[in-house]
This record gives C-alpha cells, structure tokens and sequence, in this order.
C-alpha cells in the first residue's frame, strides 16, 4: 500500500524530471537563436557598428568625415589567370635560370621571406615559374631576357628590427659565376638582357645606410644588367645608375583581402589622419644618422596632440583595419623614400600623403599618381593640418573616385599566379619596352 509520503515524494520526483526538461528545452532555443542571429549579423553587418573602437572621439570640425564612406570594394582582380596572347607583350619571352637552393629557396624556411615588405623577389620569381608556355621559356636560345632569382632581400630585416644585408653581394657574385661558367648567355653580353631584383631600402647599392649606399654604388658586374627595384628618385642617384625599373613593395593580398572582407559596407571613415609606425622622439641613432631625416619626429611633435590626428608609435597586427577607417594616410620617408604604406592606402581606399621629396613612384604610365594621391613637401610637414583641411574642402572627393579605378589597386599588387593587370604584368610590360636589349631580336634583323 502506498503511503501519502510516498506519493509526496513520486510527486516531487516527476516535477523535477519535468522541470529539467523543461529547462533544456529553453536552453536549446537560447542556443539555436543567438547562433542564428550572431551569424546574420556576420553575413549583414550592422552599418552602424564600428570596425574597431576608435581609442580618439569622432571629430565633427570637417565634413571630410561624413563624405567619405568605406566602399565595399573587391581588390578587382580576375578569378584565374588570363591567358596571355603572345602580342601583348610584343612576344615576350623569359628564361628563368634554376639555380641551387642556397640563392633562393632553401630562406623560404623563415615564413617572413615570403611576407615582408620586400617580399616581391619571392613573388616576382614564383609568377615568372607559372607562366610557362607562355612568357616564360624553357629554351634558353629563345629567350630575349634571363631572370637570376637570387633573394637577397629575405634576411634583409631581422626580428629585432637591424638590418642584415651584408651576404648580398656575395651571393649575386657567386649565382653569376655560376651562369656564367655554365651557359653562355651572360658572357655574350655581360649581362645587359639578364634580370636582378633589389627590393629593399636603396636598392642595387645593397646597403640600408645611404651615405654607405652611396659610397658602395651598384656593383661594377651588375651595372650592365636591369634591376627590378624599390627605391626610385627623379634626382641623379648612385643606387639608379643601371638599367632600372621601380616596382612596388610587397603587401600580400590575402592580408588585404582579408580586411577588406570584414569592412562594414558604407561605414564612414572615422579617423581623419592616420599614421602607425616608426616615430622616433630622439630620431638620431646609435649609426649617428637621424631617421626619416627628422620628418617622422617633427609630425609626432606638432601633431601627436591633435586630435584631427590618429598617431600610434606601436605596431598593431591588425593596422590595415585602421587604413580601411581613414581619409587620409601619412606615407612619410623612412631611412629611404619609398613605403608599404603607399600600397596599403590605396588598396584601401585611403588617400596617400606622400612626404619624401623626389620620389620616384612605381609603374606612372598605368598609375597616375598626382590624381589619387598628394605629396607635401617635407619642409612643409608643419603645415599638414591647413594643407589636408584645404584639399578635404576643395577636391578630396574627386581623389578619392579615382582610388576607386580597380585597374590601380591591381598594378600594385603581385600575384601567384599572375593576373591581368597586376604587378608582375606591369613589369613584363616595362620589360616589352626593352627588347632592343634582346639578342634574339638582334639576330632576327641581321
């Protein structure tokens, strides 16, 4: 016979597998909706929510920050690589020497050869590879031009930050003796129709320091040849003294791409000017040089309390979301003219201020410079605030619809492979320039 205590107890006993019941159910609703709606709000972005929090208050001084909307652009290029006819660059070929690991492939150990900012002889070199059939050659004999892929830029910057080049010389001597001992191409013209690239601060002059770089030049036995390089100046020069074409630094777009993927579309730009990197308080060094001739160091000082001015002295991995958030970005000369910088802004949509006079920027004839960019003079940095206010107020929206010309944000990036348009084609264009360095087309005119 059951007890009234025992019905009491079956009693609570089914209340509570009830309530548990009950209790899982409604968790598992929670759950099943805040994974919907977190997802929704992934593929649908709030317009209204920031990329980042802005560590500065929105200024509402100038209308620049109402005007200029963060776009929801792709970087435009093709989905697969064009195929190239062979008139399109005159017929081009290229023979690219497959030397021993020690020049090239055996610093691709460090991950940071492949990435960093002078990181186009990796890229350059693996485009070339995968154009064959088409630009590139496997027959050395009908080959108009002969790239030396010898990376001397992959242990430029150490992770402390000193550079550390001194192997180059060395290493190009030792690939040319190499060529030269073994085919007969580079003896026939001492090396007038073969290819180097020098992708860090000056250049073919292979030194960091330019009094050094200055006083080293370009080595005698590559003064013949045609150097794919960074540094550029429209001023007579030592490290340009050979047969050059400027190319722009590396930014890997995966990097780009990926920021560009997580910008809200029609968010506002909410920083007005904006520079991160190296801003040295005391700017002479231990070398007794002064970095970025002072410049770096005078904005810090009339502007690092501006608050029009979005100034950071720290590195931050994911800085590119900061040039996706600004109008305006500060590519000022480091220890050389030249900047990541440059190709970071304009991928992103942010308008270059160029401050290192004479600067000699990459690939003119397809970017126009003057037309989506400004350069200040660098005695004139004091006078940035007036000089961005005037332009923000007179022509900036004009600029920044030409940032816009997919056609510009693909010269300046390089590809693996090659895409139409990119980087690595706008150098076998500049290349199609030169065929009367070619000895095969010589030959054909005898």
């Amino acid at each position: 016979m059951i007890t009234q205590k025992q019905r009491r107890t079956e009693k609570s006993l089914c209340f509570k597998h009830y309530y548990k019941w009950i209790l899982c159910f409604s968790l598992t609703l929670y759950f099943l909706a805040s994974f919907f709606i977190d997802h929704d709000q992934e593929d649908h972005p709030s317009p209204s929510s920031p990329l980042l929090t802005n560590p500065k208050p929105k200024l509402l001084a100038s209308r620049v920050m109402f005007e200029s909307k963060i776009h929801d652009h792709t970087l435009g290029f093709a989905p697969q690589r064009p195929n190239i006819r062979t008139d399109v660059f005159n017929n081009l070929k290229i023979y690219v020497y497959d030397l021993p690991s020690k020049f090239n492939k055996d610093w691709l150990a460090n991950d940071r050869c492949s990435n960093h900012l002078f990181a186009a002889e990796v890229a350059l070199h693996k485009a070339l590879l995968s154009l064959e059939g088409e630009v590139r050659t496997k027959d050395p004999y009908e080959a108009d031009f002969f790239f030396v892929p010898v990376y001397v830029s992959c242990n430029f910057s150490t992770i402390n930050g000193f550079p550390a080049i001194g192997h180059a010389r060395s290493l190009i001597n030792d690939a040319i003796r190499l060529i030269s001992a073994q085919y007969p191409f580079w003896n026939r013209t001492k090396g007038s129709d073969h290819v180097f690239t020098a992708t860090h601060d000056f250049g073919s002059c292979f030194h960091t320091m330019e009094d050094r770089a200055i006083a080293d030049g370009v080595p005698k036995i590559l003064r013949n040849s045609i150097v794919m390089q960074t540094f550029g100046v429209t001023f007579k020069h030592p490290c340009q003294e050979v047969e050059n074409v400027v190319i722009p630094p590396y930014i890997s777009p995966e990097s780009l791409l990926k920021t560009q993927k997580n910008i809200p579309v029609a968010k506002q730009r909410d920083i007005w000017v904006f520079f991160r990197g190296k801003m040295e308080i005391h700017p002479k060094n231990i070398s007794g040089r002064f970095y970025s001739k002072r410049i770096r160091t005078n904005i810090w000082r009339r502007y690092g309390g501006d608050r029009r001015f979005y100034l950071q002295r720290q590195r931050f991995a994911g800085y590119q979301s900061e040039i996706a958030r600004s109008v305006f970005c500060l590519c000022p000369l480091g220890w050389a003219p030249w900047s990541p910088r440059l190709v970071e802004s304009v991928v992103l949509g942010c308008v270059p201020v160029i401050i290192a006079d004479g600067i000699r920027l990459p690939f003119p004839s397809t970017v126009r410079w003057p037309d989506i960019s400004l350069t200040v003079a660098e005695k004139d940095v004091g006078k940035l605030g007036e000089i961005l206010e005037h332009v923000a107020a007179t022509n900036l929206s004009v600029i920044q619809r030409n940032l816009e010309d997919l056609s510009v944000r693909r010269a300046l990036m390089f590809n693996v492979p090659l895409r139409e348009g990119d980087a690595t084609w706008q150098v076998l264009e500049a290349l199609s320039k030169k065929l009367n360095r070619s000895v095969r087309r010589s030959i054909a005119f005898l």
